[in-house]
């Protein structure tokens, strides 16, 4: 059997003793033993969380290793690495992916919430009667998913 050494770019960074990294033309590309073996845009978190947790979990680094490197925060590489062990790649990149909407401001009650401002209720009131925080209301009418009813109040 042929011992093969492990062969890196001078660019590259080690993550670990088998693993190393580097940026190519705005391309973070990953390699293990000397091959290349992952790569994504240098703005892709999700790419670059999903991956690094993957390694993590083949055991090709560890957990502090991927901090040091990275700079990143213990807490991030442990809540991303259990993401990637309970849920796998469709927690990163599937319809679970988080989508950012106002999770109390849907459904029926955000067809509540539409009538009442039409009859011309104040922002406040609705906010107190539903039990959603008014600042959410707000952010709903700001970005358009709830219209302000433009009636005048004698």
């Amino acid at each position: 059997m042929q011992l093969q050494l492990p062969i890196f770019p001078k660019e590259a960074t080690l993550i670990s003793s088998c693993l190393g990294v580097y940026l190519k033309e705005g391309i973070v590309q990953y390699i293990v033993n000397g091959l290349p073996v992952y790569a994504h845009p240098v703005h892709d978190e999700l790419a670059f969380r999903y991956i690094t947790s993957n390694f993590i979990e083949q055991k090709l680094c560890r957990k502090t290793e991927v901090e040091r490197c990275f700079n990143v925060s213990p807490d991030s590489v442990a809540r991303w690495h259990k993401k990637f062990v309970t849920k796998g790649e469709i927690a990163f990149f599937g319809d679970d992916a988080r989508k950012g909407s106002a999770h109390k401001i849907v459904g029926e009650t955000r067809q509540k919430i539409q009538r009442k401002l039409d009859k011309g209720q104040s922002v406040n009131s609705i906010a107190k009667e539903e039990g959603v925080a008014e600042s959410a209301i707000r952010y709903a009418i700001s970005a358009g998913y709830l219209k302000k009813s433009q009636v005048a109040h004698p």
